[in-house]
């Protein structure tokens, strides 16, 4: 599979989570000012500014508005097209990452986002808006939930089925990290509370809610509401779909179904990161993690897990070049040079590179390459570095059934026509 396609359903599923979980948050929040007889500008602060700080965009907010409003919070997180983590902003990113893959996802997912896409930015959406939120909510939810049930029924379980599973419980995991953390500042820096007053259990009820594990919750602890069972439920218990502990086990299932490596072993640094976290959510207590700080805890966990995302990115996505001061990798390279002198014919190597992406693709060329070229084309900068000349590569020679013929117009003022053995290499552990 080519890594932009590995990228594309990656982000297509992190980001249609995203949106879920920004529309879970600000729903329950909104429905919960009704439990409270009256809030001053101080307490409407308190409770709207923890919201924003989970999401990383405090400075960004403190920019554009002066109070953390009801009103301000909800554009900010919904709208602001400038905000990437905006709900809007996520299901454009999600549609545009489908688009780029358009032939690995099935029609249905691809209409059914399409008109998620084309609701959030329609005038409808406001009035849906202005008129009840929470319909307005409702739809988001229904319309994820949706996507996730025809990503799972309709499309092949093979190896890119695995990377947007890989997203999806990444993301999920982080979101309900955060939104755990949106309570702390109501518990000790160590240990558990003693009391728990009436306004500080509505909180922790409205952590439930926005996960949608209220009914699961009862069914384990009964109407209780209480910090240290919260905290349990969404952090360890195994069979919730939205706690750490589960999206952590699901995350580790999908690195492994992608490279092929058994349990207890790795071949990456993702699947090492993610094996560990495993290992300590299965074997932690809620009163070790609350002795420690469970704000500090969760502070930690989203780190890991953002180890664990630019981990998969290194191992599957990107492919550095050799840096300048490896003089192991650049002797060789030298040698190989001095081996064949350059001659019309020879065959080069181009390495491409994404802009936003840095990924690698190997292209070999019917041309002499003895300087380094770099080409811009859209997207893509492509950056020559000779290797070998003289036709000694020969797994890109014709015929070869790991490549195809690989040919664009904008090569022709740097290459003239193109040549038999003009090729590019699909396979990522080849390249």
């Amino acid at each position: 599979m080519l890594s932009r396609v590995a990228n594309s359903l990656y982000w297509m599923s992190r980001y249609i989570e995203r949106a879920e979980n920004i529309a879970r948050i600000l729903d329950v929040n909104l429905q919960l000012l009704l439990d409270y007889r009256s809030l001053n500008g101080a307490q409407m602060r308190e409770h709207w500014l923890p919201i924003i700080q989970t999401t990383g965009d405090h400075d960004a907010f403190v920019t554009r508005y002066q109070n953390a409003s009801a009103e301000a919070v909800a554009e900010f997180m919904v709208f602001a097209p400038d905000n990437p983590n905006s709900l809007v902003s996520s299901v454009c990113q999600a549609r545009e990452n489908a688009r780029m893959v358009r032939d690995q996802i099935a029609v249905e997912t691809w209409v059914e986002l399409n008109r998620l896409y084309l609701f959030v930015q329609s005038p409808q959406a406001r009035q849906m808006w202005h008129d009840s939120p929470t319909d307005f909510f409702n739809e988001i939810k229904a319309s994820s939930l949706l996507l996730i049930g025809l990503n799972y029924a309709t499309h092949i379980h093979n190896e890119g089925w695995w990377f947007s599973q890989a997203g999806k419980f990444i993301e999920r995991a982080d979101k309900t990290s955060r939104i755990l953390d949106i309570r702390h500042h109501s518990l000790p820096a160590r240990g558990l509370p003693q009391t728990v007053s009436q306004t500080d259990a509505l909180g922790w009820t409205a952590i439930v809610r926005s996960c949608s594990a209220w009914d699961a919750y009862k069914s384990i602890y009964g109407g209780e509401v209480h910090p240290r069972h919260v905290a349990e439920f969404l952090l360890l218990n195994e069979d919730f779909p939205r706690s750490v502990r589960f999206c952590v086990d699901g995350l580790n299932d999908a690195l492994r179904h992608i490279s092929g490596v058994s349990e207890g072993r790795f071949s990456n640094d993702g699947e090492k990161l993610a094996g560990r976290l495993m290992a300590e959510l299965q074997f932690s207590t809620i009163e070790e993690i609350f002795e420690n700080g469970l704000h500090d805890y969760l502070d930690r966990t989203q780190l890991k897990l953002n180890a664990i995302g630019e981990a998969l990115f290194n191992a599957y996505i990107f492919h550095a070049f050799p840096p300048e001061g490896d003089g192991e990798v650049r002797v060789q390279q030298e040698e190989q040079q001095q081996q064949a002198a350059p001659r019309p014919g020879g065959v080069g190597e181009f390495f491409g590179v994404h802009r936003k992406l840095p990924r690698s693709a190997a292209v070999s060329v019917a041309a002499p390459l003895t300087t380094p070229i770099t080409v811009e084309f859209g997207a893509l900068i492509w950056r020559s570095r000779l290797l070998r000349v003289g036709g000694t590569m020969s797994c890109h020679r014709a015929g070869h059934p790991r490549s195809v013929l690989f040919w664009q117009p904008w090569m022709r003022p740097f290459f003239g026509s193109p040549g038999p053995a003009c090729f590019v290499n699909h396979r990522r552990d080849e390249i």
